[in-house]
């Protein structure tokens, strides 16, 4: 069974690059694709690109293309739940779209025709991806000086909002938060591909699961450091967790 592993962050993906055995490089819609082995499981790695319908573009190739018959994604997003901080990492359980609004036609935040707001992750990937990132954090412990985390890290587990806007105001984060809280559906971050991919794999029946690094509390700040950030931290954080998700495959015999 053929495992995708979509990064956010081309930082993210070189280190699965290094750890690939018998990598080939294929290029298909304007992107490239590697295709090999980790720990003895088929593997094949993209970037999502950045926006929800480029994201959509990458995750469908995967499936057409490739044959991936599993999708896990790992990235960096904005923290707005509460105590949700830099350095911490959210499993997505669900994934809803902030920016979608049809009304009048149809209810704000649900997806015209779908009947629904939310797309759910497969929960037995998830919860597989949730002990690896336990597990690679772990790992990880005391690896990092005070001033590449802030605070303990912790890993979390909820809903996460997508949309096509980098949120980077404090106001903007609370508003959008109340906004989406006040609709039923209280996010833990905000980035912006997630929902497109996991919109894209339910509607082809493929088990999907997602991790983010919160790298900043998409306010003011979220500009500050962020290529430190991303270099020092969620590059790292991203090997990890992959690392040992993948070894699970293995020893489970998820093949």
């Amino acid at each position: 069974m053929t495992t995708a592993i979509l990064s956010a962050l081309a930082e993210e993906q070189q280190g699965l690059l290094d750890l690939l055995r018998r990598p080939q490089r294929v290029t298909r819609a304007g992107r490239e694709f590697w295709h090999g082995e980790l720990h003895g499981q088929p593997v094949v790695l993209a970037l999502s690109r950045i926006g929800k319908v480029a994201a959509a573009t990458t995750t469908t190739t995967l499936i057409e293309a490739f044959g991936a018959q599993r999708l896990v994604f790992t990235g960096v997003a904005g923290g707005v739940g509460p105590g949700v901080q830099v350095g911490d990492v959210v499993v997505a359980t669900e994934f809803v779209q902030h920016d979608m609004d049809a009304s009048p036609l149809f209810p704000r935040y649900q997806i015209p025709l779908y009947d629904r707001e939310r797309f759910a992750c497969d929960a037995p990937l998830s919860a597989m991806l949730l002990g690896a990132s336990r597990a690679g954090l772990s790992r990880l412990n005391g690896q990092f000086d005070s001033k590449s985390v802030l605070g303990e890290r912790s890993v979390h587990q909820g809903l996460i909002a997508s949309g096509d806007r980098f949120v980077s105001a404090a106001a903007e984060a609370r508003a959008l938060h109340a906004a989406l809280s006040d609709a039923g559906h209280p996010p833990l971050a905000v980035e912006m591909e997630g929902a497109a991919v996991a919109q894209v794999c339910h509607d082809y029946g493929i088990p999907f699961a997602a991790v983010r690094t919160i790298s900043d509390r998409a306010d003011d700040t979220a500009h500050v450091d962020f290529p430190q950030f991303v270099r020092d931290v969620a590059s790292r954080y991203a090997l990890a967790i992959i690392d040992e998700f993948v070894r699970g495959l293995s020893t489970s015999g998820r093949r």
